[in-house]
């Protein structure tokens, strides 16, 4: 975080470094809330609307009411970005259950919590961008959609960490999580997309994944690169055979995947449908969004 940044916590911009929230906040002691990683291209929020409504849907699914409205929420997102001084910015916005006792009863907080930061990221290197990424898959499943469902973009990440922990382990930026009963779901931060003989497939959210803001817009320009965009489970042997692979995510956008477990994808270089997708996603979150200055 950079120290002259300013944090909007609970109706106040604060110095970063003078940001705090309570020890007794159940979001600290219990991962107990949820949030949204949103970027702002050249003075535009990118894809703001969708992001405060999966904001909201997750927040209701754990039946957490947040004490502001929507309209005030984006209020809060620009004014941060605006304060900050930023055209093109990560802002992360969180809701947390609020301060409560050490029991886990989320009735004994009274009032969420709403943090918003707005400053700048780099998930991966620049040359991988050009390069592709080497993954594997890992030991680390998924959680199961029936013990928490992974459209709940909730502040409980620790799964998602022991597969990050398993990267490092091995010298690797990113692996490939399964469901419990095997089939490929998502990255530790972003969602899984192969090209097969001119079909875009990625697995459907049923099988446990984040429906990503980054993946639906990539889903929406593929067609007009003649590709035909499918939801369907995936294996690791759909991944090892298919012609290209990539993530995507709100930090990473669009990044080449080019050996997955030791196997090559076709010829071990990003392909050519990788390559224009990211090029026309750069292109589209560029000229759209909310603005964040006055014209």
């Amino acid at each position: 975080m950079n120290p002259n940044r300013v944090v909007y916590v609970d109706g106040e911009f604060v110095p970063a470094c003078e940001a705090k929230v309570s020890v007794f906040d159940h979001g600290f002691l219990y991962g107990d809330g949820v949030f949204e990683g949103i970027r702002a291209y050249n003075g535009r929020v990118f894809r703001l609307t969708e992001h405060l409504d999966r904001l909201y849907e997750s927040a209701r699914a754990i039946a957490l009411e947040i004490p502001v409205s929507w309209s005030e929420m984006e209020r809060i997102t620009l004014e941060t970005v605006r304060r900050n001084g930023l055209r093109d910015a990560y802002i992360r916005l969180v809701v947390s259950r609020g301060v409560g006792d050490l029991g886990l009863d989320p009735r004994k907080c009274q009032k969420p919590t709403i943090v918003c930061i707005a400053d700048s990221i780099t998930l991966y290197p620049k040359e991988l961008y050009e390069t592709g990424l080497k993954v594997m898959t890992v030991p680390t499943r998924r959680v199961a959609v029936d013990a928490l469902n992974p459209r709940v973009k909730s502040l409980n990440y620790l799964n998602n960490i022991l597969a990050k922990i398993e990267a490092n382990l091995v010298g690797m930026a990113e692996v490939i999580m399964l469901s419990p009963e095997g089939y490929v779901v998502e990255a530790t931060g972003d969602n899984v997309f192969i090209v097969k003989k001119s079909k875009l497939i990625t697995p459907p959210s049923y099988m446990g994944i984040l429906e990503g803001i980054t993946r639906a817009t990539i889903m929406e320009l593929a067609p007009a690169l003649g590709l035909t965009v499918v939801e369907q489970p995936l294996t690791r042997h759909d991944l090892y055979v298919a012609d290209e692979c990539f993530l995507t995510g709100t930090a990473a956008e669009a990044i080449p995947v080019v050996e997955i477990d030791g196997r090559k994808i076709r010829d071990g270089k990003p392909g050519k449908y990788t390559l224009e997708l990211i090029e026309l996603f750069r292109d589209y979150a560029n000229s759209h969004g909310t603005p964040v200055y006055e014209p």
